[in-house]
Protein backbone atom coordinates (compact mmCIF):
# COMPACT_ATOMS: atom_id res chain seq x y z
CA UNK A 1 0.00 0.00 0.00
CA UNK A 2 1.57 3.20 -0.77
CA UNK A 3 1.17 6.37 1.18
CA UNK A 4 -1.48 8.11 -0.50
CA UNK A 5 -4.25 5.08 -0.08
CA UNK A 6 -2.45 4.26 3.20
CA UNK A 7 -3.54 7.90 4.22
CA UNK A 8 -6.69 7.63 2.99
CA UNK A 9 -7.11 4.55 4.90
CA UNK A 10 -5.76 5.95 8.16
CA UNK A 11 -8.15 9.34 7.89
CA UNK A 12 -11.27 6.44 7.34
CA UNK A 13 -10.57 4.11 9.98
CA UNK A 14 -10.08 7.43 12.96
CA UNK A 15 -13.79 8.35 11.03
CA UNK A 16 -15.48 5.98 11.81
CA UNK A 17 -13.62 5.98 15.52
CA UNK A 18 -15.48 9.22 15.48
CA UNK A 19 -19.11 8.11 14.78
CA UNK A 20 -18.74 5.33 16.39
CA UNK A 21 -18.40 7.67 19.42
CA UNK A 22 -20.82 9.84 19.10
CA UNK A 23 -23.42 6.46 18.07
CA UNK A 24 -22.24 5.61 21.41
CA UNK A 25 -23.68 9.02 23.08
CA UNK A 26 -26.49 8.47 21.07
CA UNK A 27 -27.52 4.76 22.45
CA UNK A 28 -26.60 6.26 25.59
CA UNK A 29 -28.87 9.10 26.26
CA UNK A 30 -31.62 6.47 24.86
CA UNK A 31 -30.91 4.01 27.91
CA UNK A 32 -29.64 1.27 25.57
CA UNK A 33 -25.96 0.84 27.84
CA UNK A 34 -24.56 -2.22 26.83
CA UNK A 35 -25.49 -1.17 23.22
CA UNK A 36 -22.88 2.37 24.32
CA UNK A 37 -20.11 0.22 25.84
CA UNK A 38 -20.14 -1.81 22.78
CA UNK A 39 -20.16 1.03 20.22
CA UNK A 40 -17.59 2.38 22.48
CA UNK A 41 -15.18 -0.84 22.38
CA UNK A 42 -15.86 -0.50 18.53
CA UNK A 43 -14.96 3.20 18.21
CA UNK A 44 -11.24 2.58 20.05
CA UNK A 45 -10.59 -0.91 18.01
CA UNK A 46 -11.09 1.14 15.07
CA UNK A 47 -8.88 4.48 15.85
CA UNK A 48 -5.91 0.97 16.85
CA UNK A 49 -6.54 0.05 13.67
CA UNK A 50 -6.28 3.61 12.03
CA UNK A 51 -2.70 4.18 13.76
CA UNK A 52 -1.89 -0.13 12.77
CA UNK A 53 -2.43 1.05 9.27
CA UNK A 54 -0.50 3.98 9.34
CA UNK A 55 2.35 2.45 11.44
CA UNK A 56 2.62 -0.52 9.11
CA UNK A 57 1.16 0.10 6.01
CA UNK A 58 -1.38 -2.63 5.51
CA UNK A 59 -4.99 -3.85 6.66
CA UNK A 60 -5.21 -4.35 9.80
CA UNK A 61 -6.16 -8.36 11.29
CA UNK A 62 -9.72 -8.34 11.64
CA UNK A 63 -9.47 -9.01 15.33
CA UNK A 64 -11.73 -7.45 18.24
CA UNK A 65 -9.19 -7.51 20.56
CA UNK A 66 -7.47 -3.75 21.51
CA UNK A 67 -4.39 -5.00 23.77
CA UNK A 68 -3.80 -7.13 20.55
CA UNK A 69 -3.12 -3.74 18.63
CA UNK A 70 -2.05 -1.62 21.87
CA UNK A 71 1.01 -4.50 22.02
CA UNK A 72 1.69 -4.58 18.60
CA UNK A 73 1.43 -0.75 17.67
CA UNK A 74 3.83 -0.56 21.16
CA UNK A 75 1.70 2.09 22.80
CA UNK A 76 3.15 3.74 25.63
CA UNK A 77 -0.77 4.20 27.33
CA UNK A 78 -0.66 5.91 30.46
CA UNK A 79 -1.92 3.48 33.11
CA UNK A 80 -4.91 4.31 33.90
CA UNK A 81 -5.86 4.39 30.15
CA UNK A 82 -4.77 0.86 29.60
CA UNK A 83 -6.28 -0.52 32.69
CA UNK A 84 -8.99 0.99 31.05
CA UNK A 85 -8.77 -1.13 27.71
CA UNK A 86 -8.27 -3.80 29.15
CA UNK A 87 -11.55 -3.52 30.94
CA UNK A 88 -13.08 -2.71 27.95
CA UNK A 89 -11.66 -5.82 25.90
CA UNK A 90 -13.63 -8.22 28.64
CA UNK A 91 -16.53 -6.28 28.04
CA UNK A 92 -16.63 -6.77 24.24
CA UNK A 93 -18.04 -10.19 23.98
CA UNK A 94 -20.64 -9.84 26.75
CA UNK A 95 -21.71 -6.86 24.57
CA UNK A 96 -21.51 -8.60 21.10
CA UNK A 97 -22.55 -12.20 21.85
CA UNK A 98 -25.20 -11.48 24.46
CA UNK A 99 -26.44 -15.00 26.25
CA UNK A 100 -29.17 -13.46 28.38
CA UNK A 101 -30.28 -10.07 27.19
CA UNK A 102 -31.80 -8.65 30.77
CA UNK A 103 -28.77 -10.00 32.84
CA UNK A 104 -26.90 -8.28 30.89
CA UNK A 105 -29.08 -4.76 30.48
CA UNK A 106 -28.89 -5.31 34.38
CA UNK A 107 -25.05 -5.52 34.49
CA UNK A 108 -24.80 -1.82 32.64
CA UNK A 109 -26.90 0.95 34.86
CA UNK A 110 -26.34 4.77 33.65
CA UNK A 111 -23.55 5.51 36.03
CA UNK A 112 -21.33 2.69 35.09
CA UNK A 113 -22.23 3.09 31.46
CA UNK A 114 -21.05 6.84 31.79
CA UNK A 115 -17.93 5.89 33.30
CA UNK A 116 -17.03 3.69 30.38
CA UNK A 117 -18.37 6.38 27.39
CA UNK A 118 -16.72 9.05 29.52
CA UNK A 119 -13.16 7.13 29.38
CA UNK A 120 -13.00 5.55 26.36
CA UNK A 121 -13.72 9.31 24.69
CA UNK A 122 -10.56 10.36 26.66
CA UNK A 123 -8.56 6.95 25.15
CA UNK A 124 -9.86 7.79 21.75
CA UNK A 125 -8.50 11.46 22.31
CA UNK A 126 -5.43 10.29 23.07
CA UNK A 127 -5.24 7.98 20.13
CA UNK A 128 -6.12 10.05 17.80
CA UNK A 129 -2.65 12.40 19.37
CA UNK A 130 -0.73 9.23 18.34
CA UNK A 131 -1.69 9.54 14.73
CA UNK A 132 1.06 10.64 12.28
CA UNK A 133 -1.34 13.44 10.93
Amino acid sequence: MDSGPSDKLVDEWFRQAEYDIDTARYMFDGGRYFYTVFMCHLSIEKALKGLFVARFKVQPPKLHVLLYFADKLQLELPPEMKEFVYELDGLSVPTRYPDDLRKLAATFDRNRTEEVLKASAKVLAWLKAQSPK
